[in-house]
């Protein structure tokens, strides 16, 4: 077994145990290959069906360094939820923990495997819905955001769920990226942003994900979602606390955070 099976195996299982990891379980990755091939095991271990890819930023200087200003990791199926009153989502108690304020993509059309660039312009166009909502990142281990991008990428992208909100109409328009977008924990502002201020928006990171997909021989399906990067910025939960993600054309999206169990 492969040093990098065995980060997959021992990452997994304390996801599957809600187990703290207190260290990283084993060498960390050095290279954006080794922690997408350590990813792609855990994927090939969880045995549930990928319902879609995190996006997450890389920046200065490690952007330059590793060629690459974007992240990606799968959000399994069996973690999306749609948005309803008293909705809880949990979180690895001694791990790390955090809500996201986001707008998430629907794919409508399956991007061609075989186009390894795209525009967000050409990302655009295989969209088929846009979404308010928040994705919650966590991990069983504490370091993992603290570690950098490649030890994030390692474990799923540091995701552990997706909470749907309602459809945004007229997207096509672009106006809801001047949207300014609020996220709240226990009702006290944690950040405020427009989602025109995060790189080249939110059909940038789709247009990363295609070509990252293709690259990793990675078949994205329609009606697969992409959580498209963090507005507001990534904030830190804890089980008992409330989310609340207000962005600016009336939808607001909120969740409870709640210990993870076995």
């Amino acid at each position: 077994m492969s040093e990098g099976e065995r980060i997959a195996q021992a990452f997994v299982a304390a996801r599957r145990d809600a187990q703290a990891l207190a260290d990283y379980p084993g060498r960390r990755p050095e290279s954006i290959a080794e922690a997408y091939a350590i990813q792609d095991h855990a994927i090939a271990l969880r045995r549930v069906a990928v319902g879609g890819w995190k996006v997450g930023r890389i920046n200065p200087p490690l952007d330059a360094e590793l060629g690459t200003n974007r992240l990606a990791g799968p959000i399994f199926a069996d973690r999306i939820v749609d948005a309803r009153p008293g909705l809880s989502m949990p979180v690895f108690e001694g791990g790390f923990g955090a809500a996201e304020a986001e707008y998430l993509l629907r794919i409508g059309t399956a991007p061609d495997p075989a186009k390894a660039e795209y525009t967000p312009h050409e990302a655009k166009a295989l969209i088929d819905a846009v979404h308010a909502g928040i994705e919650i990142a966590s991990s069983p281990y504490p370091g993992i955001n603290a570690d950098g991008p490649l030890v994030t990428i390692s474990d799923f992208g540091n995701n552990h769920g997706l909470v749907v909100g309602r459809a945004i109409p007229n997207w096509q328009n672009g106006d809801f990226i001047d949207w300014t977008v609020e996220l709240l924990i226990d009702g006290e502002e944690a950040g405020r942003a427009p989602a025109s201020e995060m790189l080249d928006g939110p059909f940038g990171a789709a247009a990363f994900l295609f070509g990252l997909a293709a690259a990793r021989g990675i078949a994205l399906q329609p009606g697969q979602w992409i959580s498209s990067g963090a507005v507001t910025g990534v904030h830190i939960m804890h089980p008992g606390q409330r989310a609340v993600a207000r962005f600016g054309g009336g939808f607001e999206v909120e969740c409870a955070i709640e210990k993870a169990e076995a």
